[in-house]
């Protein structure tokens, strides 16, 4: 029996744990590790800060007569023009985490950051406001596709799946931040009604800078670097607690060197070809592409960007009272999605992504059919019934599209492939939601609730594809899911040439 301490991982490295019952908030070294990686999963919050601030913005009268009121396509490509930003960049970002390692890439993303504020803050017309937004999804692919691998690559073995899961539930610190600061403003008779939500972009990131500054280099990065003394230091440290003795630093080194030999023999690293090369990494393509899709065209891009809108369809027209179902919807978001995260060893990937499958699915249905009914009748009582629905809609999605759209993509990858696996997903993400927040407003404009049905249809394929195709990770090591994707004879293979190469060793110093 595996006990709670040490559940989410294989038996292999189970055995080799500490036996202690002391809690990892009393280990120092612990407690400076996972502080380090908080802070890293609070630069998601950009990202979610971005979503919700132009939530916030549309109901702000002052920021339509800024941008000349827009609509249609207009107003969505000023949402979408963000994700533009970050595909462009995405590539040389999966370059750099492999070419100067994971923590230098992240800081990167400080500049986009930066210089895309100043402009939307500071913005005198449309064009530079646009411009600052493109500049921001800078920021968002520096991020989005680094400190998610320095989080799964440097956790405590039993804290990876957990925390490389709350990743992405910083996306609702961010819009919760967001959505309240634009209820704070809202009736501000003056341009500062959106330029102060558009400056606290900076807050979070600004925030979590000392302890990004304290977090260590990747390991695996480090043993792909050939800087193997390097990475041991960082074992010997933070997961050891500077006990040197400990079978979990030997045990973890040789499997972390061991993997990367065998990708070097296979030619692993050469090109973004060898993700379709081999049967195990078409699979693991399949899904890294499919979750950037599913992540945006589960129907949650019609509420996170254009809630407004949605609200006006069922009759919630007021300024406060569409900012203040925002702001609570966020905080609602940021608990729900925290649960998820929490859960992921406990419950496994597969439970919690059909349950949310289900869940939203039956939840669209109910939406659909309340906005129909309103539309047709107008009356406000079965509108206001429609956000009871959103909120229970959003808490589905909340489980396990949040904290596993990068918790899962990182975990199936082998090192070579990693950044480039966590790229893929991203690039499809932003291409995901740059085609999605582009047409709802046009499809919203033109045929209002009917558009709901699209999103019907595309949950049940997503709920199909979920349960034939996404594999069980849980109570493996991130070089143990070799056996998930490419069998047993891979594992057996990786397994026996660990052996050989050990044996290797001890003879050739038996020899010396």
């Amino acid at each position: 029996m595996v006990l709670d301490h040490i559940k989410g991982v294989g038996h292999g490295l189970a055995g080799v744990l500490p036996k202690d019952d002391i809690p990892w908030y009393k280990k120092p070294h612990l407690l400076r590790l996972n502080f380090s990686i908080l802070c890293l999963v609070a630069f998601s919050s950009a990202n979610g800060y971005d979503g919700s601030m132009m939530n916030g913005l549309q109901a702000l009268p002052q920021w339509q007569e800024f941008m000349n009121h827009p609509t249609g396509a207009w107003l969505g490509f000023i949402n979408a023009v963000q994700s533009l930003g970050a595909l462009v960049l995405l590539p040389v970002v999966a370059w750099c985490n492999n070419a100067i390692g994971r923590k230098k890439t992240i800081a990167i993303g400080y500049f986009w950051l930066f210089l895309g504020v100043g402009l939307q803050t500071g913005a005198t017309n449309h064009v530079a406001f646009v411009l600052g937004r493109l500049f921001l999804g800078g920021a968002t692919a520096f991020y989005s596709a680094s400190a998610p691998l320095l989080i799964t690559e440097t956790a405590y073995p039993t804290h990876r799946g957990i925390l490389t899961a709350l990743y992405n539930t910083g996306w609702y610190v961010g819009s919760s931040i967001a959505a309240w600061a634009t209820y704070g403003t809202r009736n501000y008779d003056n341009s500062w009604a959106w330029r102060v939500p558009s400056i606290l972009q900076l807050l979070i990131p600004v925030l979590a800078l000392p302890g990004f500054l304290l977090a260590p280099e990747s390991p695996r990065w480090l043993c792909a670097m050939d800087r193997s003394t390097e990475a041991r230091a960082f074992l010997v440290r933070y997961h050891a607690g500077n006990d040197e003795t400990l079978p979990l630093v030997q045990f973890e080194l040789e499997e972390i060197d061991g993997t990367l030999r065998l990708e070097r023999e296979l030619s692993v690293e050469t090109s973004y070809m060898d993700m379709v090369r081999t049967k195990g990494n078409r699979h693991r393509t399949f899904i890294s592409v499919t979750m950037g899709i599913f992540s945006q065209w589960s129907g949650n891009g019609i509420v996170s960007y254009y809630l407004a809108p949605v609200l006006t369809t069922i009759g919630v027209t007021s300024v406060t009272n569409q900012t203040l179902i925002s702001g609570l919807l966020q905080i609602w978001n940021l608990i729900l999605a925290v649960v998820g995260a929490v859960s992921v060893d406990r419950l496994g990937r597969r439970s919690l992504f059909l349950v949310s499958c289900l869940g939203m699915l039956t939840c669209y249905i109910v939406i659909t059919g309340l906005a129909a009914s309103f539309a047709k009748t107008h009356v406000s009582s079965i509108g206001v019934a429609v956000i009871p629905f959103l909120y229970i809609y959003f808490g589905f999605y909340d489980i396990a599209f949040t904290p596993l759209l990068f918790g899962y993509v990182c975990e199936i990858w082998p090192y070579t492939l990693r950044a480039r696996g966590v790229a893929v997903t991203q690039v499809v993400t932003q291409l995901a939601v740059f085609f999605n927040i582009f047409v709802n407003p046009i499809a919203l404009e033109a045929i209002a609730w009917k558009y709901y049905l699209v999103y019907v249809v595309i949950l049940v394929l997503i709920t199909l594809t979920i349960y034939f195709l996404y594999p069980e990770t849980n109570g493996h090591s991130l070089e143990e899911m070799v056996a998930v994707f490419d069998g047993k004879a891979a594992d057996t293979s990786f397994s026996v040439k660990i052996d050989k190469t050990e044996g290797e060793e001890e003879q050739q110093v038996e020899k010396v």
